[in-house]
């Protein structure tokens, strides 16, 4: 049966993921893994995906269609399902153990443990965000821009659309105090002027990470806001007013939103004022320390917006079945709580893995010859 169920799953092309629109759509995604880009030995699950369900857990999608259809298993049925041998762990189902184990799949969390995992994937080519996106994200940059125009050119403005653009920029001076400042710079890098292009690519992407992060927060306040309206509703109800288990799961909800909400507001901001004081004086020592400070916290935003995402996704999915009260409640019950636990606990999860195994590998730039 298994093997007749593999035939068919091979047969179909539920993503078609030769459309490179599709694929991007889901590397943009915190919640999705395209299994595409996973080096797997078995046909099928190449072209199946990865994602978190509303209770944050960790299945395989082996088919989404458009009208809304999804196949879905638990990753512990994968034997089951292709009929691999009991008796010897068939290597995929080791690697989707693992994968099912992260708590986000955005591209910023997965270059970090893919490789404390040994799983070898091309960062560079695979782990990126689409064009589109990063277009999408620029609004977020000028925090990054504007400091950098104003050390190089003394002026915070620029013609300037893209992290490419920028990028050029710096590679082709048109000023003679520019290349100066240019050159100024790599003296304080200890770096040769023509790395200074590689070394605001490294640092154009650990800002884009940070971009993502807060265009993602910002699409979420106002889910968050329209659930608090909706809790506040089922509050006055008489009779859900009067379940004690459901107020109690409810208010156990909204003081998990606020404190993960602020706990993430709050490393932004942090990111933020490090990256000020950098251009203070900017060394490879000062980037090399805001890095290191940013990638500490990748996987842990990384994951608690992973999970809000899903959980109000899933909360606004019942708006739209335009689901009653009592069902809004029996959501909260079992779905909206289930999983809640694990975003709370994320921080201490993942402090507790960084300590045993550090997540990232430290940057030092070149020094000059």
């Amino acid at each position: 049966m298994a093997h007749s169920t593999l035939k068919t799953l091979e047969e179909i092309d539920p993503y078609n993921i030769e459309e490179t629109n599709d694929l991007e759509a889901d590397m943009d995604s915190m919640h999705v893994l395209p299994l595409s880009i996973i080096p797997l030995k078995t046909p099928a699950l190449r072209r199946a995906r990865l994602i978190k369900n509303v209770r944050l857990e960790s299945v395989i999608e082996l088919f989404n269609y458009r009208d809304g259809g999804s196949g879905q298993i638990e990753t512990t049925d994968i034997s089951n399902m292709f009929g691999w041998a009991k008796d010897k762990k068939h290597v995929d189902e080791g690697i989707i153990a693992a994968l099912s184990k992260l708590h986000s799949f955005d591209v910023y969390s997965l270059r970090i443990q893919l490789r404390k995992l040994g799983i070898q994937v091309d960062q560079s080519d695979r782990l990126k965000l689409s064009d589109s996106k990063r277009a999408d994200l620029m609004q977020f940059m000028n925090v990054f821009t504007k400091p950098l125009l104003l050390h190089v050119y003394n002026s915070p403005t620029s013609q300037v659309d893209s992290m490419e653009q920028l990028i050029q920029k710096f590679a082709s001076p048109e000023k003679g105090e520019a290349l100066e400042n240019l050159t100024l710079m790599a003296n304080k890098l200890k770096i040769e002027i023509q790395e200074v292009p590689k070394f605001l690519e490294e640092y154009a992407d650990i800002y884009l990470s940070i971009a993502y992060g807060k265009e993602t927060l910002n699409s979420l306040i106002p889910q968050i806001l329209m659930f608090e309206d909706s809790i506040e509703e089922m509050k006055e109800n008489y009779e859900l007013r009067s379940d004690a288990r459901l107020m109690r799961s409810i208010e156990f909800i909204q003081d998990s939103l606020t404190d993960v909400t602020a706990s993430v507001v709050s490393r932004f901001e942090a990111f933020d004022r490090s990256s000020q004081s950098m251009w203070d004086d900017i060394t490879a020592e000062s980037f090399n320390r805001l890095k290191s400070h940013i990638r500490a916290h990748h996987v842990s935003i990384g994951a608690i917006l992973c999970g809000l995402s899903v959980k109000m996704t899933g909360w606004q999915n019942n708006f739209a079945a335009g689901f009653g009260l009592v069902r809004r409640a029996d959501f909260i019950r079992s779905d909206m709580m289930q999983g809640m636990e694990k975003i709370i606990q994320i921080e201490e999860i993942i402090k507790r893995e960084q300590k045993s195994a550090p997540t990232w590998e430290s940057f030092t730039i070149p020094k000059a010859q």
